[in-house]
């Protein structure tokens, strides 16, 4: 697992497997470890590259306070990633969650580096001023309190009742990965998630094959709202993990893993 120097970062990557190129793009507030069964079963037949964001996980850290890390760098430091390893062919850009914002601005910014698109319980759409107003005040209490603040107001949220209830290992996996992750990195994510553009009317300008995926009791991207962003992609199908919540490549990755094999055909 090499690190990767991008100008004054360093960025933290999974690299594992030979074939087409798989791009695991972690969601808020985790790291490259929600992929883990993914790689582990997806390495068999891809090379699958898996990489810290900034200021995530193994990544170098976030040193300001007040930063904002905008939709459009993340999207940025991962074209430069690509090169850095020197990737030139187009990659399979598979985007959980925060991971789907990111890959609208990949889509826009980089898209001759771009295939394929997966998008796992996501959204197109911007924030709400109401959902902005609240990102800035949790990023405001994550900074002073640290990160079980984000725990606290995320984890009810990412799982569905039945895993919860059940106490499944994933649920607890999660949550002490979040309370890992720099506050200041969740702070900055969180400014960027505010100010993220709306993507909608840019959705008939995908000209790649994209698999929409959601979980049909994700209560953040619920399905209906999936099932529109898929309606408006040229080239997308639509998919759903029964009974899983907003974290379905946790909750049931077998099946997360088997949508991707099928939409890959492999």
């Amino acid at each position: 697992m090499p690190n990767i120097s991008i100008g004054s970062s360093s960025f933290h990557v999974l690299d594992q497997g030979r074939g087409q190129l798989l791009l695991l793009v972690h969601g808020f507030p985790l790291d490259h470890t929600m992929w883990r069964a993914q790689v582990n079963e997806l390495a068999k037949d891809f090379r699958v590259i898996a990489p810290d964001l900034r200021g995530f996980g193994q990544s170098s850290p976030i040193t300001s306070d007040d930063a904002t890390v905008t939709m459009a760098q993340y999207a940025d430091d991962l074209a430069a990633l690509l090169s850095a390893l020197n990737i030139k062919e187009q990659v399979t850009f598979c985007g959980f969650s925060m991971g789907g914002y990111i890959a609208w601005q990949f889509a826009a910014r980089h898209a001759d580096k771009l295939g394929r698109l997966f998008l796992c319980d996501t959204k197109a759409a911007a924030d709400t001023k109401e959902a902005a107003e609240g990102r800035h005040k949790l990023a405001t209490k994550v900074a002073a309190e640290g990160s079980q603040v984000a725990a606290d107001a995320m984890m009810p949220k990412l799982f569905s009742k039945r895993a919860i209830e059940s106490k499944a290992p994933c649920v607890e996996e999660t949550r002490q990965t979040i309370l890992r992750t720099s506050p200041r990195a969740i702070a900055a994510a969180l400014r960027g998630m505010a100010a993220r553009e709306d993507f909608t009317a840019k959705l008939p300008a995908i000209a790649v094959p994209t698999l929409v995926l959601c979980g049909t009791e994700d209560a953040i991207s619920p399905p209906a709202e999936m099932r529109s962003i898929a309606a408006a992609i040229p080239r997308a199908e639509y998919s759903e993990i029964q009974a899983a919540g907003h974290m379905s490549p946790v909750e049931d990755p077998q099946a997360v893993n088997r949508a991707i094999r099928i939409f890959l055909g492999v």
